[in-house]
């Protein structure tokens, strides 16, 4: 018997595929990849003497087209649904606090993280020892929530919810990113 190649995962050059969204816990685990991918841009960015345009822009697309709409996924979906579903003994309530901690903080340096690429970007300076500092701390923060939505959310979340609660995840998802619905399928398909 032959065994089907196993999937191709992103580069992190582009979004997540929106094909995995039928598969919302999936596509999130994709999109935590991508995060990963463009930390370590944002890090290579904060570390190296000239600025690589290409590489601003793709962190630029990525804050500016795509951060927002994944951490909505989370904080308006994700979120209440794990804590609908959850027993106490998961403690659901503390993991998703530190995950939101570390989000908040991400997004409080988001706006100097924009300025500081864009102006480079514009006038071709190169980034200033404080901004170099700011992009680090900003992909810290990124990894600190993605290393907690990883091993702890997502884990959880794949044995806590149920086929509904993926079937509303992944419409909501879809909505948020100007997608159509899918046409609702019985267990039986």
């Amino acid at each position: 018997m032959k065994h089907p190649e196993p999937a191709t995962r992103g580069s992190g050059k582009i979004p997540t595929h929106t094909g995995l969204l039928d598969r919302p816990l999936d596509f999130l685990v994709e999109d935590h990849l991508r995060e990963c991918q463009i930390c370590a841009v944002i890090d290579s960015l904060a570390t190296t003497a000239t600025l690589d345009r290409t590489h601003v822009l793709c962190v630029l697309r990525f804050l500016n087209e795509e951060l927002n709409v994944h951490l909505r996924d989370e904080v308006e979906d994700l979120f209440p649904l794990l804590v609908a579903r959850c027993l106490p003994e998961d403690a659901i309530e503390n993991a998703i606090t530190r995950v939101r901690v570390d989000h908040d903080e991400a997004l409080r340096l988001l706006p100097d993280v924009r300025a500081s690429l864009s102006t480079c970007l514009d006038t071709g300076s190169a980034l200033s020892q404080e901004e170099r500092k700011v992009l680090t701390r900003f992909a810290g923060h990124v990894r600190g929530h993605l290393v907690a939505e990883n091993a702890i959310l997502l884990p959880i979340a794949r044995v806590r919810l149920t086929r509904a609660d993926l079937r509303t995840l992944s419409r909501h998802m879809r909505s948020r990113r100007g997608l159509p619905e899918r046409p609702e399928t019985s267990d039986a398909e």
